[in-house]
């Protein structure tokens, strides 16, 4: 039995289509789509995967998308400005990356100060922690794109920051199995192991 929801299943995929550039794949899940959905989740889905694929391939998506019957109507809520969200890009931040939060802050500060603050404030504050879309479910997104695209490093931090969000090691996993038949054999069997690695194991 499956420890993915079919619906968390088609999310993922929907990530792994845009930011590797799977236009039939986004194609087939749009046809695909359930009557309920695209939804706001999948809405969620593609506005997040600039931060991994960047805003080209989003685009790009989004116009596969509307051929295909679209993505629905944003609500009011959806596309109301959402200011400073620094604060609440932190808070994430801190769960995501638990005990290693300082020393990852930290690095990011050394590299550059401004990309720490575009980190938090953007890409934690202004996306990841928007309503609409549970934690847990945009960092199994964000573990299968990382995965698809050889991050190991980043990878090793979502895949606990999953479970920090409350995903389940096997959801996890899941996850990291939904690149296989997407990416080289290589590229998955190095995700596998690294998922291994960094994930808590039972007992």
């Amino acid at each position: 039995m499956s420890a993915l929801e079919p619906k968390d299943v088609r999310l993922i995929r929907l990530a792994l289509a845009i930011c590797l550039g799977e236009w039939d794949l986004l194609r087939e899940l749009r046809r695909a789509a359930p009557p309920d959905e695209p939804n706001r989740e999948w809405r969620e889905v593609v506005l997040q995967c600039h931060l991994f694929a960047g805003f080209p391939r989003v685009v790009e998506a989004c116009e596969v998308l509307s051929n295909e019957g679209g993505l629905g109507t944003p609500s009011a809520e959806e596309t109301r400005p959402m200011g400073d969200r620094f604060e609440a890009g932190r808070e994430l931040f801190e769960t995501i990356y638990g005990s290693r939060a300082a020393g990852v802050r930290t690095a990011l500060q050394a590299y550059h100060p401004t990309l720490e603050r575009w980190i938090e404030g953007h890409a934690y504050g202004r996306v990841l922690a928007r309503p609409g879309l549970s934690a847990a479910v945009r960092e199994l997104c964000a573990v299968a794109c990382l995965a698809a695209l050889d991050q190991d490093r980043q990878l090793a931090s979502h895949a606990r920051g999953a479970v920090h969000c409350g995903a389940t090691a096997e959801q996890v996993t899941e996850a990291v199995e939904q690149i296989a038949l997407l990416v080289p054999e290589e590229t998955v069997n190095r995700a596998r192991r690294v998922a291994e690695r960094f994930l808590p194991r039972p007992g």
